[in-house]
C-alpha cells in the first residue's frame, strides 16, 4: 500500500488545484452576456485522473523494471526536447518553444524530463559507487555531462526556470553519491555564472530583475504581474474573501492559472489557506527524507532523494516568487498549477516516492 502521508498530501494539493483551476476559469464576453468558459477544468480534471492512475501504477512499479526503462526514457526526452526546438512539432507561444504537438497530443516534454533525469542519475549513481563519484573522470564529470545536455536543451527553449531545477536537481543527487564538495562549489560557480549571463544578455531577464529590486518604479510596468500578486495576498488578509470570490484573477493578474496560482489562494483562503499549503508541501518533503534515510539499496535512497529535491524546490521557488521574493519567474507550482503534463509527471513521481515506504519498512 502506498505511503499514506504522501498520498494524503499529494491528493489534498491536487484537490485544491483544481478546485482553484475552476476557481480561474475564464470569462469571456459575447455581446451583452459574459459567461464561464471551464475548458481549462475540465482538461486539468482529465489529467488529474491520467496523473492519478499514473500514481498508481508508480507506487507499484517494480524496481528491477523501473532501472531497465532509465536509460531509454531520458534517451527519448532528450529527442522530445530536441524535437521541439528543431522540427516543425514544436509550439511557439509567449516568445517560447516549450510544447511539442504530436497528432492530438500537445504536452511539454520538459517535465517528463525532470522525472526521467531523477530515474536514470538514480540507476548510474547507485550503478558507480561511493569511491567512483570521487573521481572527475569516472563519477562526478560524465554525470554532469548527461545531466547538462537536457538542460542546455531546455536553456534553448528558453525556459530558464526549469533548467535551474534540473541543475538542482542533478547536484543534489550528485551530493547524496558523495561527490567532492569542491567539484560541486566549483561547477556550481560556473554554473552561477552561465545562468548571469543568460540574465544580463537577455532584456526581458533584465527587466524582471529590475522589478524585482524596484516593483514600486515599475508598478504598471515589468513589476505589474508581482504587483497584482503582492495585491492578491494583501487583499486575503487572514482567511482570505472565499473560494471563487478573489477579483485579482480577472483580468489583473496574468498567468492566474499557472504560474501564480497560489496568489489567487492566498486571496481566496487567505494567510491560513496559503500556510495550509506550504505546510502540505513541508510534509511531503519531511517525508521524502524519511523515506530515502530508510532506504538500504542505493537506488531507492537516490531516487526518493531526487523525487523530493525536484518537488520541494520546485514549490519553494514558486513560492518566494509569488511573495515576492525571487524576481519573476515563469515555474509553476506543482500538483496545483493548470498543465497537464507538469501534474501527471508529479503524481508520477509522488507515487513512487510513496511506493518506497513500503519497502523501506519490509527490510
Amino acid at each position: 500500500m502506498p505511503d499514506l502521508v504522501v498520498t494524503a498530501a499529494v491528493a489534498t494539493l491536487t484537490v485544491v488545484g483544481l478546485i482553484l483551476t475552476f476557481s480561474t476559469s475564464k470569462l469571456v464576453a459575447n455581446g451583452g452576456e459574459v459567461r464561464v468558459v471551464t475548458s481549462h477544468f475540465q482538461k486539468q480534471f482529465i489529467y488529474a485522473i491520467v496523473g492519478a492512475t499514473a500514481y498508481l501504477i508508480a507506487a507499484r512499479m517494480p524496481m528491477s523494471l523501473l532501472r531497465k526503462l532509465a536509460i531509454p526514457a531520458l534517451i527519448i526526452c532528450t529527442a522530445l526536447l530536441a524535437m521541439v526546438l528543431f522540427s516543425p512539432l514544436g509550439i511557439k507561444a509567449n516568445e517560447a518553444t516549450r510544447w511539442l504537438k504530436l497528432g492530438p497530443l500537445r504536452f511539454q516534454p520538459s517535465e517528463l524530463t525532470k522525472l526521467a533525469l531523477v530515474i536514470f542519475l538514480a540507476d548510474s549513481l547507485a550503478r558507480r559507487g561511493a569511491e567512483k563519484m570521487r573521481t572527475l573522470r569516472y563519477g562526478f564529470i560524465p554525470h554532469l555531462f548527461i545531466a547538462g545536455i537536457p538542460i542546455i536543451l531546455v536553456l534553448k527553449e528558453p525556459d530558464l526556470g526549469t533548467a535551474v531545477v534540473l541543475g538542482a536537481i542533478a547536484y543534489a543527487m550528485i551530493f547524496i553519491s558523495g561527490a567532492r564538495l569542491k567539484h560541486l562549489l566549483t561547477t556550481a560557480l560556473l554554473a552561477g555564472a552561465v545562468v548571469a549571463v543568460e540574465i544580463i544578455r537577455t532584456p526581458y531577464r533584465m527587466a524582471r530583475i529590475t522589478a524585482f529590486l524596484h516593483p514600486e518604479e515599475n508598478a504598471l510596468g515589468s513589476a505589474f504581474q508581482l504587483t497584482q500578486s503582492k495585491l492578491a495576498f494583501s487583499t486575503g488578509g487572514a482567511w482570505g474573501v472565499g473560494i471563487g470570490s478573489g477579483q485579482q484573477k480577472l483580468f489583473y493578474l496574468p498567468e492566474a492559472h499557472t504560474d501564480f496560482i497560489l496568489s489567487v489562494w492566498g486571496e481566496e483562503a487567505g494567510l491560513a489557506g496559503t500556510l495550509f499549503i506550504l505546510a502540505l508541501f513541508a510534509t511531503l518533503t519531511i517525508r521524502g527524507v524519511m523515506i530515502a534515510l530508510k532506504q538500504e539499496d542505493h537506488f531507492t535512497r537516490f531516487l526518493a532523494i531526487g523525487i523530493t529535491s525536484w518537488l520541494g524546490l520546485q514549490a519553494s521557488i514558486n513560492a518566494l516568487v509569488v511573495l515576492g521574493a525571487l524576481p519573476t519567474k515563469g515555474l509553476p507550482l506543482p500538483f496545483l498549477s493548470y498543465g497537464g503534463t507538469g501534474l501527471v509527471a508529479c503524481l508520477a513521481a509522488a507515487g513512487l516516492l510513496a511506493g518506497l515506504a513500503p519497502k523501506a519498512v519490509q527490510r
